[in-house]
């Protein structure tokens, strides 16, 4: 009598192969063969209801197992081979050493996708949106660090694009010079502080004005028409927004 083949366990894994699948059934006596498709598998005979066999590699694309014995060939299963994913773009790329802010991970082959890590630290509310796109809140951390996905694929390894995710320090502002200037704008202000190289906003008020940032300690921004009175100088970065500082009109 012909084997039965009633569960394949994982029933997917990486184009590379080298899974170990375990093969439930019965009839498993005189095992001669164990095929994916029309590859040989090694294999081990646990019992005459269990087979351990490692995946060759095969195209991706499902591929029948089957186990031959002395008394013929049993029914094929389906074995999955996924592509590994790859990532190509973050966004953002930067963010908060305390971590907690939204990245969209952008590639392909992530519908699978069990695991996003940020360097060792693995992320939180991992949600799958396509094939191309997931969603993972970052964890803490520091400096620049390689984001990876994990599916039964594999796992990604750096791409083109954004590979990296950069942590930063929220970003403080110390000092304007001049600390004032006319009603009329237009006057050149130095910002002192820390944490600005990544500036993506400065604000006289709720004014948002033309800036460089010339290092991580020092932008260079031009104050815009005001009235007379106090404007409340304020720097945002992708880890914060920096605590404001009271620039004065005058006339």
């Amino acid at each position: 009598m012909a084997p039965l083949v009633t569960s394949l366990d994982p029933n997917k894994g990486p184009i590379a192969g080298g899974t170990a699948v375990t093969i439930n059934g019965s009839g498993f006596t005189g095992v001669t063969a164990v095929r994916f498709g029309a590859a040989p598998a090694s294999f081990t005979v646990i019992s005459t209801t269990q087979i351990i066999a490692t995946a060759p590699t095969a195209p991706a694309a499902p591929a029948e197992v089957s186990v031959t014995t002395s008394g013929g060939v049993s029914n094929p299963l389906p074995y999955f081979y996924i592509p590994a994913p790859t990532i190509s773009l973050l966004g953002p790329d930067k963010g908060q050493l305390s971590g907690g802010n939204t990245v969209t991970i952008t590639g392909t082959s992530l519908t699978l996708t069990s695991t996003v890590r940020f360097g060792a630290a693995a992320a939180t509310g991992v949600t799958v949106d396509s094939d191309s796109q997931v969603f993972a809140n970052a964890p803490s951390g520091s400096g620049s660090v390689t984001v990876t996905v994990t599916t039964p694929g594999g796992t990604s390894t750096p791409g083109l694009g954004t590979p990296y995710y950069t942590y930063l320090v929220v970003p403080a502002v110390s000092s304007l010079n001049p600390s004032s200037g006319p009603a009329l704008g237009g006057t050149t202000v130095t910002l002192t502080g820390s944490g600005l190289t990544y500036a993506d906003e400065v604000r006289f008020g709720s004014v948002p004005v033309s800036f460089t940032a010339v290092s991580d300690t020092q932008i260079i921004a031009v104050a815009p028409e005001g009235a007379r009175g106090t404007a409340t100088v304020v720097v945002r970065t992708p880890a914060g927004t920096a605590s404001g500082i009271p620039y004065q009109y005058v006339t």
